[in-house]
């Protein structure tokens, strides 16, 4: 007979006050896995997710580095927030600072210029931290990252559904990405593929089950 999938638990944003000795190393250890993460796919050099594409590309044409784009890009992705009427929380700016700075510290750590073998392992490790990383913090329940609070904002106020507007989002910002010269190969495949089962799969073991049930404030994303 075949095992029944674990359900989802809730994942929509609870106070800040709510256990947050419990919550908050959860958030920021996330975050920091998250931004290296984004560092050994970079390292890579095999392809990395679409965002991460954008930010490659736009780093490329300014003296900022992979992580400060990354802040900076988050913090344009923020204004467009406002006439959607999204609200930021402690989660959406955690998602800007502590991903440009694991994410460039990681840069600084891993070596350049090595041989396919060792950059296969780094993408395939990149992928799984990845995803660990999305369900570690998104778990935490403090909210969206800029570009998540950007595809459900969008969603709420054209009426489309999250896929359709998150689909639109990703292929945009790869395109421009690419235009911009930023890294496109099989690791941009490769995670488009398998980091939405693995997040899912992992989701249930680290999501933060509130002491009194709430009603769902909309989903906390994943930051891209």
């Amino acid at each position: 007979m075949a095992r029944t999938p674990r359900p989802l638990p809730p994942l929509g944003y609870l106070p800040a006050g709510e256990r947050p000795l419990r919550r908050l190393p959860q958030l920021f250890a996330g975050l920091g896995l998250y931004g290296f993460s984004l560092s050994l796919m970079v390292r890579a050099g095999l392809g990395v997710n679409p965002w991460s594409v954008l930010t490659e590309g736009l780093a490329d044409h300014t003296p900022l580095s992979f992580g400060a784009t990354s802040a900076a890009l988050g913090a344009l992705v923020l204004l467009c927030w406002i006439p959607l009427r999204q609200r930021p929380t402690l989660g959406t700016f955690a998602n800007i600072v502590v991903l440009a700075l694991s994410s460039d510290l990681g840069l600084l750590l891993l070596p350049h210029h090595l041989g396919l073998a060792a950059r296969l392992v780094l993408l395939v490790a990149g992928i799984a931290l990845n995803a660990l990383s999305i369900a570690v913090y998104v778990g935490a329940r403090f909210g969206p990252g800029p570009r998540d609070g950007l595809m459900t904002g969008a969603a709420a106020n054209t009426g489309r559904s999250l896929r359709s507007v998150r689909t639109a989002i990703e292929l945009t910002v790869l395109a421009l990405g690419w235009l911009l010269g930023g890294g496109v190969g099989l690791g941009t495949v490769l995670y488009a593929l398998v980091v939405g089962p693995l997040t899912q799969l992992l989701l249930p073991r680290f999501a933060y089950r509130a002491a009194v049930p709430r009603p769902e404030a909309g989903l906390a994303g994943a930051a891209r």
